[in-house]
């Protein structure tokens, strides 16, 4: 059941609630329907976007836990180090509601901070007005376009704790975008054939208390392909699931094998290794640039992340056995706890 691919529309739960077992499996497109219902204070939705080029890193979230909407953004001048970020609770989600399809439109709209994902066919437009962000009386806007080519294929899983306990992910790497963010003093133009969006959208039953490895990048590999890794690590242990896989030119190839994470959380600037347990498929070092930190402390959600920004460099093997050798691929790799 494991390594079972997907190719059909299929809804995540019954009318209970209950996992569908017809809906354990991966699938290169998001054929998945979300119909998570019951278990109040379960219920874990969001849609996370990346956009990066050169010059910067910029992320947005929309997420819902049930009794709370948590809504952020951050921007990084991958030059400079200039960071900012800004981050609104919105009790019991008020003003939030998350589809169940992938590819559907949401947003947020608050004084401090209003997001807008508007789903456009074959293309996302990422808005986002904050005109206070990071507390800094400075305000950032953003207007971005991010693009779906046609046929391009994406990393789409169901991970089963139970019957009563899930989540399908959908990671989507190395979308063309394009675009402006202008934050305080400084526009960056994003064009085309320089950045990348990435969307981490989720949804599914949480158990209270998880921890999680997540690593994702997107780029040229030394060759000129295009190239977009998601890799993942602890919340999946013992399901017969995993996250892992890349993309190469718009192709998956999905990774079956659980991965090796290598790094000292002392020292998180140090470098990362990961690893395919059992083969050379993946072997990748990571090099952080700079550590994120985000604490949330408020009430029964608690959470710590360490997002490390930097680059990969080492060799993917894709499916038909052609290897990839990356080198400086901008990316991200995170060690993450949560009790919500």
């Amino acid at each position: 059941m494991g390594a079972r691919e997907i190719t059909v529309p299929t809804d995540l739960c019954d009318a209970a609630g209950r996992l569908s077992p017809d809906s354990v499996g991966w699938a290169k497109h998001p054929v998945i329907r979300c119909n998570v219902t019951g278990s109040p204070l379960r219920k874990k939705k969001w849609n996370y976007w990346c956009v990066t080029n050169p010059e910067l890193l910029f992320s947005v979230t929309i997420s819902h836990l049930d009794y709370a909407a948590v809504l952020f953004a951050y921007a990084l001048d991958l030059r400079t180090l200039r960071f900012r970020e800004q981050t609104v609770l919105a009790p019991f989600g008020i003003g939030c509601r998350m589809p169940d399809e992938v590819n559907a439109s949401v947003r947020y709209d608050g004084k401090e901070l209003a997001i807008s994902l508007e789903e456009l066919g074959s293309a996302t437009r990422i808005r986002v007005e904050a005109p206070n962000f990071g507390g800094r009386g400075r305000a950032l806007s953003a207007d971005l376009l991010v693009r779906r080519p046609e046929g391009h294929e994406t990393l789409n899983v169901v991970v089963p704790w139970s019957k009563s306990r899930y989540q399908f992910t959908s990671k989507q790497e190395a979308l063309p975008a394009q675009g402006q963010v202008r934050w305080e003093e400084v526009t960056y133009e994003l064009s085309e054939d320089e950045s990348f969006g990435c969307l981490d959208f989720g949804r599914g039953k949480w158990p209270y208390r998880a921890n999680w490895n997540w690593a994702a990048a997107s780029g040229r590999s030394t060759g000129g392909r295009t190239v977009g890794l998601n890799l993942g690590g602890q919340w999946t242990d013992g399901t017969g699931q995993t996250e892992n896989g890349f993309v190469v030119d718009g192709r998956l190839s999905k990774i079956h094998e659980d991965i090796v994470w290598t790094y000292d959380r002392e020292r998180y600037l140090e470098p990362w290794t990961m690893r395919t347990a059992g083969s050379d498929r993946v072997s990748l070092v990571f090099e952080p640039l700079f550590e994120r930190t985000a604490k949330t402390n408020a009430l029964i959600i608690r959470s710590e992340v360490h997002q490390m920004i930097g680059t990969f460099r080492g060799s993917l093997v894709a499916d038909d056995g052609e290897t990839i050798e990356i080198d400086g691929l901008l990316g991200w790799a995170e060690d993450h706890s949560a009790s919500w």
